[in-house]
């Protein structure tokens, strides 16, 4: 067994570690993959390539946040994700969603990520048309929108990291 301090899924007999195997298991179970059931190499690989260039994003910072150098570590974050962007703008295009009019759990990674980014550097977010709308697509959607307005949607009352990390990222104040 693999031992992890990760996320952890529980679905009947299956247990799960790591959040990307979490996403990935629902985006089956759900019909929620980019290119559906039947997903060809390519569509598979552009998969792979916009999932991991969220999750480049998330990784950076991850490693910022808990670093006790994060201040001097912030601007060269904050230049690699307005690159990332201004990358996730010319994909998105005039997308409904990151792969058409079809939602999938990249999406839902995506809206995470993109979301905690925007509470470290809501400046990066500015004139970010596409990025917006789409988060707003995604925060639209109907079970999204009911958890977002619920008492208990988390993102409104606890940090993004550990109380303890240099940056913790607090929700922003009504």
């Amino acid at each position: 067994a693999v031992v992890s301090t990760q996320s952890t899924g529980i679905d009947g007999d299956i247990k799960l570690t790591e959040s990307i195997s979490i996403y990935r298991y629902l985006g089956r179970k759900f019909d929620l993959m980019p290119g559906g059931p039947e997903m060809s190499p390519g569509e598979a690989a552009e998969a792979d390539m916009v999932e991991q260039i969220v999750m480049d994003l998330r990784n950076h910072l991850t490693r910022a946040a808990y670093s006790p150098q994060f201040e001097s570590m912030k601007p060269a974050l904050i230049a690699k994700l307005d690159a990332r962007l201004g990358q996730l703008t010319t994909y998105i295009a005039d997308k409904s969603f990151l792969f058409g009019d079809r939602v999938t759990y990249i999406d839902f990674m995506a809206f995470e990520f993109l979301e905690q980014l925007r509470v470290l550097s809501p400046e990066s977010f500015k004139g970010m048309d596409a990025i917006n709308a789409y988060l707003g697509r995604v925060a639209s959607l109907p079970k999204i929108k009911e958890w977002l307005d619920s008492e208990e949607c988390t993102s409104k009352v606890y940090s993004i990291n550990s109380p303890f990390a240099p940056w913790p990222g607090m929700p922003p104040s009504s």
